[in-house]
């Protein structure tokens, strides 16, 4: 394949390189205050990316888009993850500024780590072998390391990047670890070439291979067993930073497990089911139970990711297109619910303009900050799965793709837990509608936010089952690539 074919599929990453690089010169030179036109150039990169993304999500290329002698692709499926990736990416953007600038310390070097952990996602998303795999995924990792610290005088912030980097390193090493064993019994880095040997012999080390690597990926997606770095590094990192750790990363994880199992892996899917349905049942149970005691409400959200994660790996335990289609649906919808839930929290402010994030400091909220308390209780209701809410719709195409798959009873368990996990959804509802008022909450939002909580709001209100044929077409059509090209 010609090199200018392979840097016109790569064009979204490559793109967002140039830009990186570019602004980071900006703020070299200029200064700190360059920092707002930084991140305006910033979501203008990523708005173009994501354009593109979209193009080769619906005019796919010819041969199915593989690239640099077959180690990336742009198929449709990555088309999709990418586009999911760069909108939170740029959800975040928009609403990050005015929190650093309150007190004097955002710096353009945040946008541009930003586009740098976008650059890493997208390459995952398109990955098509572990070489391809391992760098996207570190550019990543590495970026989001330095975003969990970046209130460097803030002692939280600077924990939670170092326990993230300590615990993201050790994942990394696991993951690592299954890679060299899949290469070592497979003899070959490229996914093709590994579906090839999974399907001709399954070795003992070739499991233990597959094993170690749904483990490292399991980290990053804070699935249970591998969770407990989630809570305390999103109440530690600033509020901007949790947002975006819990949507943008979280759905490239999933793209490139996603694209594991079912690709290189998806010829024994007998092997790997098993340990999804631990993780994702393990997942549900541990993340609604956990956040049943939490006040803190970064730290139930956290535990609402954890949550979610495990609804998610339904989908994949049933390792069919229906599953892979149901993924992509609830990581759209989820994507909307977290960047509408964190926004709401930046609002929360109190007189001296400290950020509020305990949940007795909301009680009485409808009050005080109707809109507000609205736009999050519409959130916690989809959240909780209840219906007419799109969190609803989202759940129900996952247990309809287990029930399909011949997966009753892991169906009928989700089901039972996704209960528990609505106790504390409902509870934040009833602390800002039915207690005395706090009066703690006060101030005005900035616009930014408000545009981007009342777009999330609409996207996961009835409002959107008006769109759910044409979403539902999209994914099924782009899951089904994963499953063509395998």
């Amino acid at each position: 394949m010609d090199l200018h074919v392979s840097l016109h599929i790569a064009m979204p990453e490559i793109l967002l390189s140039v830009a990186a690089m570019a602004l980071l010169m900006v703020a070299a030179f200029v200064g700190k205050s360059s920092a707002r036109i930084v991140t305006i150039l910033s979501v203008a990169a990523l708005v173009g990316a994501a354009v593109i993304a979209g193009h080769f999500m619906l005019n796919p290329v010819a041969d199915g888009g593989a690239a640099f002698g077959g180690i990336y692709r742009a198929d449709g499926f990555a088309g999709f993850a990418k586009i999911l990736i760069f909108l939170g990416a740029i959800g975040c953007l928009v609403v990050t500024p005015s929190f650093f600038e309150a007190n004097g310390t955002y710096r353009p070097e945040y946008a541009v780590i930003v586009l740098l952990n976008a650059t890493g996602m997208g390459i995952m998303a398109s990955a098509t072998d572990l070489m391809t795999l391992y760098l996207g995924l570190e550019l990543s990792s590495l970026a989001s390391y330095v975003l969990a610290s970046f209130a460097r005088d803030d002692a939280r912030s600077s924990e939670a990047g170092l326990k993230y980097f300590v615990l993201g390193a050790l994942a990394s090493g696991i993951l690592l670890y299954g890679m060299s064993l899949v290469y070592g019994f497979a003899g070959s880095t490229s996914y093709q070439a590994i579906a090839l040997a999974v399907d001709a012999d399954m070795t003992t080390g070739l499991l233990f291979g597959i094993v170690f690597v749904l483990a490292g990926l399991a980290f990053k997606i804070a699935a249970v067993p591998f969770h407990m770095w989630t809570p305390d590094v999103y109440e530690g990192a600033p509020t901007p930073v949790t947002m975006f750790f819990a949507t943008a990363p979280k759905v490239a994880a999933l793209a490139i497990l996603m694209r594991m199992a079912l690709e290189p892996f998806g010829g024994q899917i007998d092997a790997w089911r098993q340990i999804v349905i631990f993780a994702a049942l393990a997942s549900i149970i541990v993340g609604a139970l956990g956040a049943i005691g939490q006040d803190n409400l970064k730290r139930l959200l956290a535990y609402s990711s954890i949550n979610n994660v495990g609804f998610i790996l339904i989908g994949l335990a049933a390792g069919t297109v229906e599953g892979a289609s149901a993924m992509l649906v609830y990581l759209t919808f989820y994507v909307a619910m977290t960047l509408g839930s964190f926004v709401a929290v930046l609002m929360l402010r109190d007189g001296q303009g400290a950020q509020v994030e305990e949940l007795r400091s909301i009680a009485g909220l409808s009050t005080s900050r109707p809109g507000i308390a609205l736009c999050l209780a519409i959130m916690m209701f989809s959240l909780a799965g209840i219906p007419p809410m799109m969190g609803f719709w989202s759940k129900f195409v996952v247990f309809q793709a287990a029930v399909e798959a011949d997966l009753i009873l892991l169906a009928a368990l989700g089901i039972a837990a996704s209960v528990i996990g609505a106790f504390y959804y409902l509870k934040v509802v009833k602390v800002m509608y039915f207690d005395d008022p706090a009066n703690v909450v006060s101030g005005k939002a900035q616009l930014s936010r408000w545009i981007v909580l009342a777009l999330t709001t609409l996207v996961v209100s009835p409002v959107a089952f008006l769109f759910t044929r044409w979403l539902g077409s999209w994914a099924d059509y782009t899951a089904l690539s994963l499953f063509v090209s395998s």
